[in-house]
Formats: C-alpha cells, sequence, structure tokens
C-alpha cells in the first residue's frame, strides 16, 4: 500500500466507523500523545531504563501504526497530498544529506 492509498483508507475509515474527523487541534494533540507511547518504549526497551512488567507486552509496530493513523488523519483534513509530499522531501534529503552523512566520522 503507498501512502496515498493509505490516506484513502483512513478516510473511508474515518467514514464508516469515525463520526467525523476529530479537529486539527485534538488530533494534533493525539499524535504527541501516541509518539509519547513510541519514546516510552523504546526508552525501556532499547534505552537505559528498565522495562515495567506492564509495558513487557506493548507492541512497538501497533504504536507507530497509530502514529501514522493521526499523521494520515491531519494530511487528509488539511488537504495535503502525503505521497507527493514524502516523494519531494525523499529527493530533496537524497540531494542535500548524500555527502553530509558519506562524511561524517561518527558514521563510520
Amino acid at each position: 500500500m503507498n501512502i496515498e492509498n493509505a490516506q484513502e483508507a483512513v478516510d473511508e475509515w474515518i467514514k464508516t466507523h469515525g463520526v467525523r474527523y476529530f479537529n486539527e487541534l485534538t488530533n494534533m494533540a493525539q499524535l504527541t500523545e501516541e509518539v509519547g507511547e513510541v519514546a516510552r518504549i523504546i526508552a525501556r526497551r532499547y534505552g537505559e531504563q528498565s522495562e515495567k512488567e506492564s509495558d513487557k507486552d506493548k507492541d512497538l509496530g501497533e504504536e507507530l501504526a497509530d502514529v501514522l493513523f493521526v499523521v494520515l488523519c491531519l494530511a487528509n483534513q488539511t488537504g495535503i497530498n502525503l505521497q507527493e509530499s514524502f516523494d519531494k522531501k525523499l529527493k530533496l534529503k537524497a540531494k542535500r544529506d548524500h555527502n553530509r552523512h558519506h562524511n561524517n566520522k561518527k558514521l563510520k
């Protein structure tokens, strides 16, 4: 599934299962909450914090999918074609960062 299809799938889900999109500020708050859940898993599972027993069954993939869902909602409700924006950004980063990363001694 490409990003454009994902945006359409989210829109269809909202129309079928939701009443409407939450407003942009609510979705921004939700995005922050979901990113926080991802951060908690990564900090405890891969970082230096100890993982609580209650966190051991948390699914990082599911939490990342929650982030993606809300990002797609925000793109839909603000009229952004995220596929187009992502493709443009990837080209920019490839041009801008290629030599920078190859020349970064910290990455060797």
